[in-house]
């Protein structure tokens, strides 16, 4: 089947090939070329389900475009696969502001969903850095945390319904509008952070939150581990409810982005061993601003915490934020390994003093940074630095590894894509795997969506291992 089905389908001008396809990028952290034989980019629902029908008959591979902000390369197509760009789709279709819903197309900027719900005095409550690229479709297919997680919980917790069409084209219109509804099974979950691999996602009804009308910030130091974790209760308790964001910094860091050539200053002494930036939301200017440096305050009071700065103006709020978010700056250190691990909060101080030292002692010439949203259980791990390629799967050990005896996770809201899929068994027993590779075959028996990520190579038993050979594209 010639590529002309399809620009038959989307029009010639939205099936790109050659140059146009290799001007793209696989994602914004590895900037090599797209190798896809064609980048196909349908208007609507219907274009979608069509184009993916077609690929069905054919027995073609497709991989799911959205904003290619992830990191674990989901979106990297080979010169077989074909690329589902959802770009052309970016339109807000409805907004219900006494519903405190929002319906969108899957290619609109997460950006964009947040200032638009803000003119309505709504909140989208999910945020990371990546907002003005991330499409919202991605953001579901990953099931995107960030920095609310704390008070908000995941993407799936901003999600009412759905609308996706599977690999054989057909729609599943799950376009709910109502936080309850009990009504046998919650078929949107199958496509919420299952990585495009169940289905394409191409419309949203999104939960919103009023608006806050009061933020406080606070950049703190902690004497020990022990200390900001108390910290955390302290703070969440005080402030009944309203705490938001709880990003924790461990002194490596801290020195990272406010040591020059860092755009950052230290707005508190860098001799510190941890710095956390505490932010509240609430309805009341004046008594939430009371309430928020009486927290902290109390714990200045009581040793929890060593220094403290609390923001006057949204100008040193950005500041601070910008310390937390200057993640790209690591990019100048040269060749670089990304992580986001998941564990519970006791045994995340051990866990994290296990890993540093074996880094340091098996890879000297490496340097480790830690930090993330301890609030709710989620670090990052930087390692930069890396001699050369081969180095990465045994610095991946020195991370992954003692996550099994601690019970956590190899990826805490990343996603597992092509780069962890290694790794999936340290965190999913053999009977969750097999479940999944079940519903995988359900759903696409030929194994066309996303083929190859998330899940390790293999399929059901009982499974035709070749599948209908179609025609090819």
């Amino acid at each position: 089947m010639p590529l002309e089905r399809l620009a038959a389908i989307v029009g010639p001008d939205n099936v790109l090939t050659g140059a146009a396809v290799a001007a793209r990028a696989t994602s914004w952290a590895n900037h090599q070329p797209c190798r896809a034989r064609a980048i196909v980019r349908p208007g609507t629902t219907d274009e979608v389900s069509r184009v993916l029908a077609t690929c069905c008959a054919a027995g073609q591979p497709v991989v799911t475009f959205g904003g290619l902000t992830g990191l674990v390369r989901g979106c990297e197509a080979g010169p077989d696969e074909i690329a589902l760009s959802l770009e052309r789709m970016h339109r807000i279709v409805s907004i219900d502001p006494v519903g405190r819903t929002m319906t969108v197309e899957a290619g609109v900027p997460l950006q964009r969903v947040q200032e638009e719900a803000a003119r309505h005095g709504l909140l989208y409550p999910v945020d990371f850095g990546a907002r003005g690229s991330a499409q919202i479709g991605g953001s579901v297919a990953t099931n995107a945390g960030g920095n609310g997680v704390i008070r908000y919980g995941m993407t799936r917790d901003s999600v009412l319904g759905l609308e996706a069409v599977l690999a054989d084209g057909t729609v599943i219109p799950a376009l709910n509008r109502m936080i309850k509804n009990n009504a046998a099974g919650d078929v949107k979950q199958l496509f919420i952070g299952t990585e495009g691999t169940l289905g394409v996602v191409t419309r949203l009804v999104l939960r919103l939150r009023e608006l806050p009308r009061s933020t406080q910030t606070a950049l703190v130091a902690c004497p020990s581990f022990t200390d900001v974790t108390r910290f955390l209760k302290h703070i969440d308790g005080a402030l009944g409810g309203a705490l938001s964001a709880f990003e924790l910094m461990w002194k490596e860091f801290y020195l990272f982005v406010t040591t020059p050539p860092a755009r950052g200053t230290p707005p508190l002494s860098q001799n510190h061993d941890y710095y956390v930036l505490v932010e509240a939301s609430g309805g009341h200017p004046e008594s939430d601003q009371a309430r928020f440096e009486e927290a902290v305050g109390a714990a200045i009071e009581t040793g929890l915490v060593s220094d403290a700065i609390v923001a006057s103006s949204e100008a040193q709020r950005d500041a601070l934020w910008a310390l937390r978010d200057d993640v790209e700056s690591f990019f100048r250190l040269g060749p670089l390994v990304t992580f986001d691990v998941s564990l519970p909060i006791p045994e995340m101080e051990a866990y994290v003093d296990a890993v540093v030292t074996r880094l340091g002692h098996e890879w000297p010439a490496c340097r480790r940074f830690v930090f993330g949203h301890l609030g709710d259980g989620n670090l990052h791990i930087v390692v930069t630095g890396l001699p050369d390629p081969q180095a990465r799967h045994g610095i991946e050990r020195c991370v992954y590894e003692p996550l099994v005896a601690r019970g956590g996770s190899v990826s805490a809201e990343h996603g597992i894509g092509l780069e962890k899929q290694p790794w999936l068994s340290q965190c999913r027993s053999p009977a969750e795997i097999a479940l999944l590779r079940r519903l995988k075959q359900a759903l696409d028996p030929q194994d066309l969506l996303n083929r190859g990520r998330v899940l390790p190579p293999g399929r059901p038993p009982g499974s035709d291992p070749t599948g209908p050979t179609g025609d090819g594209v």
